[in-house]
Formats: C-alpha cells, structure tokens, sequence
C-alpha cells in the first residue's frame, strides 16, 4: 500500500478527527498532537494490517488512547477521575443540539476575543488541515508570521477558557463574518490550490460545501449564509472543466458540457431567493457574477457590462486589491485592454502571481510582448502551484523568441 491512501484520509478525515478529540479534551494543543500521532501510526500499521474498514474511526480511536496515555503521564492524583470518564467517553457523541464538530469548531476559533486574521488562520489549520505554509500564502503574509498567529490564537483559546460550543442565538450575527470567511477560504483553497501538484483540492471544496449546507441549516434567515453556498455551488460547477489531463483550461476556453447543471440550477435557485430578501452583500454578488457566467452558452455570449456592474457594487462593500483585480479583469472585456492596464497600475499587489499573470495577458493583447514576457516571468517565480506554472510557462513560450531572448 502506497501513502496516497493515507494522504487521502488525512485529506479528508484530519479536521473531523481534531474537532472530535477537541470536544472530549478540550485542548487544541493535544488533540492536535495526538491526531498527529494516529496518522503516524497508521503509516507504520496499515500498510502490514492492511487498511481498516472504518479508517476515520481508526484514526480517532488511535488518537483518543494516545491523549489519554499522555494525560495518563502528566496527570496528578487529583486528575484520575477525569481520565477514569474519558476513558469511557464516545468522541463521536455530540454534547449539545448541533450534531457536528467540526462546525462548532469553526465557532470556537471564530470568538470574537481573536483577532479576525487569527479566526480565520486557526480554522484552516485545525478543520482543514493546511500547512501554516499554505494558509500563509493564502493571507499573503510569511510562513514566519502566520506560524506566530497561530500559537497566539491557540494560547488566547486556553488561557481565555473559550468555550467549545455553537454560540446561542443571540451571538450568532456577530460571529458570522469570520464563519463565513472562513468556509470561503477553504473552498477556494480546494478550488485553486496555492501549492502542489494538482490544481485543485476536491476535499477542501466539499468540506467547505458540506459545512456551508449545515450553516443554512443552522441560520436559514442570513441571506449572506445562503449566498456563500450558492457562490460555493455556482463556482464547484466548474471544477472538472478548469483541466485537460494535467492542463489548465482558462474560464473561456472550457466545455461548457462539462458543467454540472444541477448545482447550477441548485445555486441559482438559492441566489434567487437571496434577492427576494433585498439585503446584498459581498458573497451574494460574487454568486451573482458567477451565475452570469453560467448563464452564458458561450464565452463571446458572456453580459460582461453586467459582471462589470456587480464587480463596481463589490468593490462598494469590499474595496479590496483582490476585488480590484478580479474587477479590472471584467474591465478589460468591456473597454480594452490598454483601460485595464491604467486602472492596473494602482493596485498594490507585487507578490501576488494573479496580478502579474493579469498584467501580461493586457500587454499581450496590447502587443507589448518584450513586457509581456517579463510579466510572465514574475507570475512564475510567485507561483507554487506546478498546474498554474505549467500553464504560465506555456503562454511566456508562446511569445516570439526574440521577446523572451531579451528579457532572459
């Protein structure tokens, strides 16, 4: 048996294994550790005892005996008790009404005593299983900072007592944006991966989408609930279409046959109902921009005037350098490239490879080619995901090779 399969239950089973291991022993710090050690056993084990049939069981049963024989070490006579009703304790019982971890989980490290950076980090580290490597580069900070964040947030979790529990009715409005930005997050980690071999992350997009459903099911009067489930729909709909084998496939040159019409029609049907309740906001308009995207049989057919609109409303509510971007790239479709270009030059993202990747499509098509490559280049050396690459280096090989000669 090769590692892929324990990769693959790591992929997919890691966050319910901390969340359940958090619930029984209400530290973050051994539940991570001890989970750690189950995927550690389980490379030694499974390849002689062969995989078992309930691999996630397996793993939370391992990491269960394996925190308590840590608590069993370090305990003083005061604790056995304790460890005497952990032993008989089931990780897989709720305690409370909301029957899943992992998205009380999301409400713990979404406590309002964490910074919103903080929220956001710990959550992916815990519930997603990302490296502070990749949860890094999706803040677009150093590995070294977000690592300091993390230990930060664990220790104010501790030492603050924060409760691991899905918040009462009353605080659940506050609590919401970082819930929400986090389940975006995760998705769009499993959507466009920022490391690795392949572009996307199917996990990462179902858990995310998994927990968006239990959220409407939990506040089914958020509009902004709905309409981060219907962005995250209208968005999956497209996964399998973005390759060809092991290849890029950019959002005008898909199949469209390729799509999946029933979560379209699903994320349509749930943005509909959003704008029944008339109270937009950022996820809404982002689901609204993709389901133009999906309403159009062909790209030459796209009402790229309209996804300009929606991306200006966006960036009313959202006046990010990421919303910018994606803005000006509707801008480039309606008024030209040259336009686009000059609303390019204020945005401040030199370490991001989307902005030069932009950038050297508008030169391209300007025909300033000389500079095109030279952005090309820039996108490369900022891109860690081997598909992006793969198809960055594709289009800089494309130009003339008297443009790349004198840039190299």
């Amino acid at each position: 048996m090769d590692t892929a399969v324990i990769e693959a239950v790591f992929a997919e089973h890691y966050g319910r294994a901390v969340a359940s291991l958090i619930r029984v022993f209400g530290d973050i710090g051994l539940a991570e550790d001890a989970v750690q050690e189950a995927f550690a056993a389980a490379v030694v084990r499974w390849p002689a005892d062969g995989v078992p049939p309930s691999p996630a069981g397996w793993i939370i049963t391992t990491a269960r005996n394996r925190a308590i024989d840590r608590l069993r070490r370090e305990a003083t006579r005061a604790d056995r008790h304790a460890e005497a009703a952990l032993l008989h304790s089931d990780p897989d019982r709720p305690t409370d009404s909301f029957p899943d971890d992992r998205l009380r989980l999301i409400f713990t490290c979404c406590h309002p005593a964490l910074a919103p950076a903080a929220r956001v980090a710990l959550t992916l580290r815990l519930l997603g299983g990302l490296t502070t490597a990749e949860i890094a580069r999706a803040f677009l900070v150093s590995e070294s900072t977000m690592a300091q964040r993390l230990v930060r947030a664990k220790g104010k979790i501790r030492d603050a007592r924060i409760p691991y529990r899905v918040p009462a009715d009353s605080e659940l409005p506050s609590r919401l944006p970082a819930v929400l930005a986090v389940m975006y997050l995760i998705f769009t980690e499993g959507y466009s991966a920022t490391a690795g071999p392949q572009l996307t992350r199917a996990d990462l997009c179902a858990e995310a989408i998994r927990l968006g459903r239990l959220l409407t099911e939990l506040m089914p009067g958020e509009p902004e609930v709905l309409g981060l489930l219907a962005l995250m729909l209208l968005t999956e709909s497209r996964r399998t279409a973005r390759t060809d084998g092991e290849r890029l496939v950019l959002l005008a040159d898909q199949d469209r046959t390729l799509w999946n019409r029933d979560l379209i029609a699903e994320g349509q049907s749930l943005l509909r109902e959003c704008l029944r309740r008339n109270a937009p906001g950022p996820y809404q308009l982002q689901a609204a921009i993709n389901a133009v995207h999906a309403d159009a049989p062909t790209a030459t057919a796209t009402d790229w005037p309209q996804i300009l609109t929606l991306y200006d409303h966006l960036h009313t509510l959202t006046p990010t350098p990421l919303v910018a971007l994606h803005r000006i790239v509707a801008l480039a479709e309606v008024h030209g490239p040259t336009t686009a270009l000059h609303e390019l030059s204020t945005i401040d993202l030199p370490n991001h490879h989307l902005f030069h990747a932009i950038r050297a499509d508008f030169l391209r098509r300007e025909g300033n080619l000389t500079e095109a490559a030279a952005a090309y280049d820039a996108a490369i050396a900022l891109t860690a995901n081997e598909v992006e690459r793969e198809y960055l280096c594709r289009r800089r090989n494309s130009l003339p090779s008297s443009c790349i000669d004198h840039v190299t």
